[in-house]
């Protein structure tokens, strides 16, 4: 399981034989693994000053975790095509999570046990806010790429109806600059053929004989030229209508085009050299799409790229890590180590302020249920071994019955000692 149980008692002799007790019944059952959790002798300050702290660190903790699986979330979304390695991406100081809690050591040099503990606090704030912050802009950054991308990328989804045309023809399929003539584009059914091949030339006049060229097709229809005099464009789109040929509206503009193309080119090199683990090369002037449902073949151009055709399909290159992928793991780490940091911080606060007093003297003890169904005999276990330090609150956990007057405890939120929990698998 990826949920911890962080706890403290007192470190005289009774209660460390307790500890012992819990080691002996916890491990014989199979109900945890057990492993000292090291916490340093703090400046202790003020009772104000831990009333204060106790509180803060509450808030700080929470927003931790938040902030943590938003960044985890982040990386997700980051690793579109490799989700599969989400993990191997989650880490903390290079190891996985469950390896760095486990063998916790508190980061002398970054957060000095020798300052005064607001100065830690103000520390792990400060930190997490910054992270907060830089998270904040860069992953709307890549929100706006990504729609973007995305909305380029719905202009080449769909049918001959309704997708971009201008990755499927070309220059040449089109009569241009000329006075008296124009080219049209029909979307023709592919059970029409036949009747389109006997019928175009007369649907209107002044038609040019045989212009006509199947120039792509998708499941449905096929795209076809036409040439015809300039006055009788209106009159042959009707005449087409009425035989079930629907005249696109289009109009060949080589500019519009290639910046269109440019356009899509850069956002996807921005992905892959900004953002993204793994992106491909783009080939200079090529239209690039992602895999569509529809697939659409131009015929007659064999350079020409057909538009369901994959980026992967065109040209491959080495997977790389993005700026975004690397900041996301640096701080994601740097994000993780200080939570559980705070962890620490609060087991050392509420240890001296709420339960055992001064001169600090505890045992920090880090529990990993073995399996999900062990945990409420785990909490019976130590709730009795630990019942002496508290003998009100451990009778209300162990009968639920019982009440106190002015109090409102209950066996999942109270404890005769420490507590408090990691749960890792927020972070799935």
């Amino acid at each position: 399981m990826s949920e911890f149980w962080l706890i403290s008692a007192p470190g005289d002799k009774e209660n460390l034989q307790a500890l012992e007790r819990m080691n002996s019944v916890t491990s014989k059952s199979n109900l945890s693994h057990n492993t000292k959790f090291a916490i340093p002798d703090f400046k202790v300050g003020t009772l104000d000053t831990l009333v204060g702290l106790s509180d803060e660190l509450g808030k700080l903790d929470t927003f931790a975790e938040s902030l943590i699986k938003r960044m985890a979330q982040s990386v997700v979304e980051v690793m579109e095509d490799s989700k599969g390695k989400v993990h191997e991406n989650l880490l903390a100081n290079g190891v996985d999570l469950t390896s760095f809690v486990t063998h916790f050591e508190w980061d002398m040099a970054k957060y000095p046990a020798k300052q005064p503990l607001v100065s830690v606090v103000d520390t792990l704030a400060k930190q997490l806010a910054q992270i907060e912050t830089d998270l904040k802009s860069r992953t709307a950054a890549y929100s706006i790429l990504k729609a973007n991308l995305e909305n380029l990328e719905k202009k080449s989804t769909g049918n001959l109806f309704t997708r971009t045309l201008s990755d499927i023809v070309s220059k040449e399929d089109f009569v241009l600059d000329s006075e008296y003539l124009i080219t049209l584009l029909v979307i023709v059914p592919k059970s029409s053929y036949a009747q389109w091949q006997k019928t175009y030339e007369s649907l209107s006049d002044m038609v040019v004989p045989r212009s006509t060229k199947l120039i792509a097709e998708d499941n449905e229809a096929g795209l076809f030229t036409v040439t015809l005099f300039r006055k009788v464009t209106e009159d042959f789109k009707v005449k087409a209508k009425e035989s079930k040929f629907i005249v696109r509206e289009f109009y060949y503009d080589e500019k519009e085009i290639r910046r269109e193309r440019e356009e899509m080119t850069r956002l996807l090199s921005d992905k892959k050299q900004q953002y993204q683990t793994s992106c491909v090369a783009l080939k200079k002037g090529s239209a690039t799409y992602r895999d569509h449902k529809v697939k659409v073949t131009p015929l007659g151009n064999p350079d020409r790229p057909a538009a369901g055709q994959t980026d992967r399909d065109r040209e491959s290159e080495g997977e790389g890590e993005g700026p975004l992928l690397r900041w996301l793991k640096v701080n994601f780490s740097e994000a993780f180590i200080a939570w559980i940091h705070i962890k620490a911080l609060r087991v050392f606060v509420e240890s001296v302020l709420s339960r055992y007093g001064l001169p600090v003297n505890f045992q920090a003890v880090l529990l990993q249920p073995q399996k999900k169904s062990a945990t409420k005999r785990l909490r019976e276990v130590l709730n009795s071994v630990f019942r002496h330090l508290d003998e009100v609150a451990a009778a209300s956990i162990l009968d639920a019955s019982v009440e106190i007057p002015g109090l409102q405890l209950s066996n999942q939120d109270y404890f005769p000692y420490v507590y408090f929990h990691i749960d890792l698998s927020l972070l799935d």
